[in-house]
């Protein structure tokens, strides 16, 4: 009945869909395993991609080659880019997307990327044969065999939904619990784990007062993720903010109870940076108020997502705070908020290419290695999809560093320090964050894809002409000369020393609150010479000009880290014979066994001191 793929996905989720187009777009025959051909790329939580370094996360999916970029751009209600007000490392794109629109656009995509097949199924086991994997086994029986199998389950593994004090196997709403595959996986030898995660209630729009509300407008500039040239909406919906009291808090108490996150039937570990509102009021008692959000969930409904509200208490208690809340006095709940547990499996039994260690050809990607959000799950199935297309036809597999992308630093943190909560992307997480920004993905990444395969030649053009742009108003503005008297009134507008002789205008741009777009309204030449250049590429090449002291620094960070990474280390060595070692570091290099020296420096336990043990014994 079936052919031999190449790849099988299992799960249709945002890693899944990533790790199938990745690996069919480099040419291997795909076989996309979902139980619900209707729920493709659903988004299962908030109607929205983006964020606090998710955004970058987004961007470099779409330089690599993804599909998440232009699937946002094109379903996107609303567009922002936040954190402008701090330094150009942490502006992060946002969009505020239509749900359903989102869902239809991958399958569309999906459908039309040669090599995708599609099969409506749950995965019941893998074929596993002398620690390699053979294909999968369906809830039917059917046997499907391939080379590599990507595991991408989401939330379904063994799911158990809790609402108060009622709970029933699921996915999620409306969607049953995939079985099985934990089960094998621990006679295989694997360690798995349980985590938990929630979601709000959805309510009725038209019920809503906004007067009471404040408005969160979407930029006048919609910039969206995507590199090319996406279909962006002439106009955006408001969102709307408003406030938790204690009044409203008062009621979630009385739920507490019969809450399962309080009375023990909740055992997997929520996410520290999302929790529910009922941890929120109880973590944070000294607050009397918490912020919410109100965000549409398209263009044809009035279904309006309450971000800021996930709960998993009764639905009755829900509904009464709810109506407590300003501008929902009189509001209707479509559904209520429910927790949902879930298997996932401790990401340090991978390889930093997400093939596990026990089972060859086995990926895992996505939330079943404990990470939480849309766009970690993307960027793990994309590598994973890349890798297992490199497997299977032999090559190189595929790793970024560090100092290469965000994705890097998910992937090197995941691997080597585990996780024991949702991991969620933040900045702070990279140390190399101005090297990593989201204005110069395309930059740092397409000519990587390209040559992996998966980003287009189109591509390629454009990050080639953005680079050569760049540098001509480096260039321009490194050799302009200014007069005095051309900036005298704008400096003093700004509170800024005047100049006292001609200066060239990079010298005028390092000032503090001065940038490119301001300066071309008071010198005509230079906006002569800008009008040619995108706003996007003239803002790279200002921050370039800018923070160009600090960009040589984080360099140079860079070139120490590479020398640390050129020293490999054999998987079979055995560490036990270093008895200087700690006894934990020992514990933990034996048990992830580093590729190089700069990996082992960054596993969570292992010590500098370790470390320098290390070196002379290599030296040695």
């Amino acid at each position: 009945m079936f052919p031999k793929y190449d790849v099988i996905v299992v799960g249709a989720g945002h890693a899944g869909c990533e790790a199938a187009a990745a690996a069919a777009n480099m040419g291997s025959k795909v076989l996309l395993v979902t139980m619900n051909m209707n729920t493709i790329a659903q988004m299962s939580c908030n109607p929205a991609m983006g964020g606090i370094a998710k955004g970058q996360i987004v961007r470099e999916i779409d330089a690599l080659g993804g599909y998440s970029a232009i699937v946002s751009d094109v379903s996107m209600v609303q567009f922002r880019m936040l954190n402008r007000s701090k330094g150009p490392a942490m502006w992060s794109p946002r969009t505020q997307n239509d749900r359903m629109m989102f869902a239809a656009k991958w399958r569309e995509m999906l459908e039309n990327t040669p090599n995708v097949d599609f099969w409506q199924e749950m995965v019941a086991g893998l074929l596993v044969k002398d620690g390699k994997v053979q294909g999968v086994r369906t809830a039917l029986g059917l046997e499907i065999e391939a080379k590599a199998v990507v595991l991408t389950n989401g939330t379904f593994l063994n799911g158990l939904i809790h609402i108060g004090s009622k709970q029933f196997g699921g996915g999620r709403a409306g969607e049953r619990s995939a079985t099985g595959i934990t089960e094998q996986l621990i006679d295989l030898g694997f360690e798995a784990g349980r985590m938990k995660t929630g979601t709000p209630p959805r309510v009725d729009g038209r019920s809503i007062d906004y007067s009471k509300t404040e408005l969160q407008a979407g930029d006048e500039l919609i910039e969206g993720f995507s590199y090319l040239d996406t279909d962006k909406p002439k106009n955006q919906l408001a969102c709307h903010i408003t406030y938790t009291n204690t009044e409203v808090h008062e009621v979630l108490k009385s739920g507490f109870n019969d809450s399962p996150l309080f009375n023990g039937r909740i055992r997997g570990q929520g996410p520290r940076y999302c929790p529910s509102i009922e941890d929120k009021i109880d973590r944070f008692a000294d607050r009397d108020r918490h912020q919410i959000f109100i965000e549409p969930e398209g263009w044809n409904t009035v279904e309006i997502y309450v971000n800021g509200f996930s709960s998993s208490l009764a639905e009755d208690v829900q509904y009464k705070a709810l109506r407590l809340i300003p501008g929902f006095e009189n509001v209707k709940m479509f559904r209520p908020g429910y927790a949902i547990e879930y298997d996932y499996f401790p990401p340090t039994q991978l390889y930093n290419t997400l093939e596990t260690k026990l089972i060859k050809g086995l990926f895992f990607a996505g939330q079943i290695n404990g990470t939480t959000g849309y766009e970690e799950a993307a960027c793990q199935g994309l590598m994973a999809g890349i890798n297992a297309h490199n497997l299977v036809y032999n090559k190189e597999s595929f790793v970024l560093n560090r100092n290469e992308a965000y994705i890097g630093v998910l992937i090197d943190d995941l691997i080597n320090k585990g996780t024991k909560e949702p991991y969620r992307m933040f900045t702070s997480r990279a140390e190399f964050r101005l090297l990593l920004r989201q204005d110069n993905a395309d930059i740092r990444l397409t000519p990587i894809g390209h040559k992996l395969g998966i980003a287009s030649a189109e591509r390629m053009e454009r990050t080639q002409q953005k680079m050569q742009d760049i540098e001509k108003i480096i260039d321009y503005v490194r050799n302009e000369s200014v007069n005095p008297e051309e900036l005298s009134n704008y400096l003093d507008d700004l509170g800024s020393a005047q100049l006292q002789q001609k200066v060239k205008l990079d010298k005028v741009l390092l000032r503090p609150f001065v940038g490119l777009e301001s300066l071309r309204k008071e010198i005509p030449r230079l906006n002569d010479f800008l009008n040619s250049f995108k706003y996007t590429t003239i803002e790279s090449a200002e921050i370039d000009l800018k923070y160009e002291g600090y960009l040589k620094k984080e360099e140079e960070l860079v070139v120490k880290m590479k020398k640390l990474e050129k020293v490999k280390l054999k998987p079979d060595f055995d560490y036990k014979q270093i008895t200087a070692l700690s006894a934990e570091g020992m514990e933990k290099l034996t048990s992830i066994k580093p590729k190089t020296l700069g990996q082992a420096s960054r596993i969570s336990g292992v010590s500098p001191s370790d470390i320098s043990i290390l070196m002379v014994y290599l030296n040695k």
